[in-house]
């Protein structure tokens, strides 16, 4: 498959750049997909550069570097720092990661990500795991439902959503990616109703890979992967996720508690690169309509 058909990543110079590439250092594609950021990273790379790319999705296999300097992980990024040991690698001069979702997962009807088209409620970014979003559809308590759309929607009525799933589920499984979008439209503001639709979706595939989860356990991990100096570039798409992003460059902890020192300054082990986010261009979203909710940040660690 082809990087393009796979995915388009967002903000690909503004991240290189901001990354700081250094031509023999060591640096870790969190995130790798369809290979896009992988393969500019690799093409500032000198020939005793390192480039280690992470994915939990098998798919990605296809799109490797056939290169001897870089190296496809078939493992979620919250493991970042088990498999950088597990290859000998000391410490990396800089972290990419985009959190963004493919657009091969949104446009392969089988996986089930998307209300567009009919197929199985799936969105397990990996295959392989036990639960399914249908699992947490069907046995999902209504208190867990409510938590999850309260947690990682905007949705004005939240409860009549679920309460829309809860009664629809008693009458007849919802297995079914058309099936859960009937369930749940009655609910919906229908001045808003592919909006509300996409969050509903997006809270249920957040929930079903326990992205925010994975997301603590890597941010965490970064600070100890890197070596000081090195830099982390994070590419997110939704408001809960910017926000541990933000809290964590600012103040080196995911809830952004600040600690001071005497003299009132936010002791954190991290130095902003980006003071605002960086957002795509008018130009940019027009050529890729799906970059449009992307925002990059970047930081540099400053001691561990």
């Amino acid at each position: 498959m082809s990087e393009t058909a796979y995915h388009i990543p967002a903000l690909l110079p503004e991240a290189i750049s901001l990354l700081n590439i250094k031509p023999n250092g060591i640096y870790i594609d969190a995130t790798f997909g369809g290979g896009g950021h992988s393969r500019a990273i690799m093409a500032q790379l000198g020939e005793n550069g390192r480039l280690f790319s992470f994915d939990r999705d098998m798919d990605a296999f296809s799109n490797r570097i056939d290169d001897d300097r870089f190296t496809f992980v078939h493992s979620n990024f919250r493991f970042i720092e088990n498999f950088m040991r597990y290859h000998g690698v000391g410490k990396a001069d800089g972290i990419l990661a985009d959190l963004g979702v493919s657009f091969h997962h949104f446009d392969s009807s089988e996986r089930g990500f998307s209300f567009r088209t009919d197929s199985p409620l799936d969105m397990r970014m990996n295959r392989k795991a036990d639960v399914s979003a249908a699992d947490i559809v069907t046995e999902a308590s209504e208190e867990e439902l409510r938590n999850m759309l309260y947690a990682y929607t905007d949705l004005k009525r939240p409860g009549n959503v679920v309460k829309a799933i809860v009664k629809a589920r008693e009458a007849s499984p919802i297995s079914t990616t058309f099936q859960l979008a009937d369930a749940v439209r009655p609910a919906l503001d229908p001045r808003q109703e592919k909006k509300e639709l996409a969050q509903v979706f997006q809270a249920l595939r957040i929930r079903t890979n326990d992205e925010m989860g994975d997301l603590r356990r890597f941010l965490e991990a970064s600070a100890r992967v890197l070596k000081p100096g090195g830099r982390l570039a994070v590419l997110t798409y939704h408001s809960v996720e910017d926000r541990m992003v933000k809290n964590f460059m600012k103040t080196g902890n995911i809830d952004g508690i600040e600690q001071k020192d005497f003299f009132g300054r936010i002791s954190t082990q991290w130095k902003l690169v980006t003071r605002k986010p960086v957002e795509p261009s008018p130009e940019e979203v027009e050529a890729n309509p799906r970059s449009r909710s992307a925002k990059l940040r970047v930081a540099e660690l400053i001691q561990q």
